[in-house]
């Protein structure tokens, strides 16, 4: 069994991988392996040549159309579109791995064993990562042992807590960002229909997320059409619990505790554990992103005071935990050095434990 990884620790393990290792993640489909890879690869400046192997029908989509060399009489290989002819290290992002025809498997072969396609070399430092879908709903087609001993496989399941924060600083809707928050098992869905008599049904991921938030926020007012329209998207089931949401009562949020806690006090004394845990996870993304306000260390050591003093020592326990998993860490480092009583209240209290 494959271990499993977030986004933070995928970050780590391409830091410390060396490029001549492959990588296989697998996962479900629109929980973001392409977007994080190709975010993290070409903000350090290399190429991401990312390849759909389950559209491929022929070996030549892969190695190039062979052609006869006029000098030597032999056949040679033209280099397809995407071969690097600069020199540069790529990152070829082989998508789609156990979706693709024998043959085109047969070619992946040599190309993760030797690093050449048809016996023309990557660049020196190139990467090879593949990704592959794994479940029973899935059409897909079996991986040679031989193939898959070429690679380094990990599970990647990136938290709830990663996608909010990319979420924020994305832009995406702050109506689906809520609910979110207070639906965290519809981020991904289970993936399985509940109509048998279709297997067209939708259910909810993450890119079918941002989708809706694009209709959201275009959508000059929330009518029929619209629920219509999400609903073609995430399914049903989780529209009809997505617009319910837009009657609920919110939970405040945490740019009012970190600019006047007192003023929140009395609404927060009425929250229970899992709506504080909803909180404090708010709060990490709000300092994150750089909304914490002048007050921020004042208050967020008021908030974390009343926790303690409160008898809310479980929400407190959620509070230190999401710091130490370190997936905010513009927030731990702000508390570190600019909120050093928040930091000694942390580690006092995880300490005590």
């Amino acid at each position: 069994m494959a271990i499993n990884i977030n986004a933070k620790e995928l970050q780590n393990l391409l830091e410390s991988t060396p490029a001549s290792h492959n990588i296989m993640l697998s996962g479900r489909h629109g929980i973001g392996k392409s977007r994080i890879l190709t975010d993290w690869f070409e903000a350090k400046g290399t190429k991401v040549v990312t390849l759909f192997l389950g559209q491929m029908s022929d070996p030549g989509d892969l190695i190039g159309l062979p052609r006869k060399d006029e000098a030597t009489g032999k056949t040679v290989f033209m280099p397809p579109y995407w071969f690097p002819t600069d020199g540069k290290p790529v990152v070829l992002f082989l998508d789609e791995l156990n979706r693709a025809r024998p043959e085109i498997l047969q070619t992946i072969m040599d190309l993760a064993l030797n690093r050449k396609l048809a016996g023309r070399p990557l660049p020196e430092g190139s990467r090879i990562i593949s990704a592959v879908n794994d479940g029973e709903e899935y059409q897909l087609n079996e991986l040679d042992p031989a193939l898959v001993s070429r690679f380094n496989i990990y599970n990647f399941k990136p938290t709830v807590g990663e996608w909010l924060l990319w979420a924020s600083q994305a832009g995406i809707d702050k109506n689906v960002l809520n609910f979110i928050e207070n639906n965290s098992s519809m981020l991904d869905g289970d993936g399985k229909a509940t109509n048998d008599s279709s297997c067209l049904e939708k259910t909810p991921d993450r890119r079918a997320w941002e989708r809706v938030s694009d209709i959201v926020k275009s959508a000059p007012a929330i009518g029929p059409t619209t629920k219509k329209v999400v609903a073609g998207i995430v399914g049903a089931k989780a529209a009809a619990s997505f617009f319910e949401s837009f009657s609920q009562n919110r939970l405040i949020s945490a740019e009012s505790i970190l600019k006047d806690f007192i003023a929140q006090k009395k609404t927060l004394e009425s929250y229970k554990a899992h709506d504080l845990a909803i909180i404090n996870d708010s709060i990490y993304r709000c300092i994150e992103n750089g909304k914490g306000g002048p007050y921020c260390a004042d208050n967020l050591m008021k908030y974390m005071d009343w926790l303690i003093t409160s008898g809310r020592k479980e929400s407190m326990a959620h509070f230190c935990s999401v710091f130490e998993g370190a997936t905010y860490s513009q927030a731990n480092l702000f508390m570190m050095s600019g909120a050093p009583k928040c930091f000694k209240t942390i580690t006092d209290f995880i300490s005590n434990l």
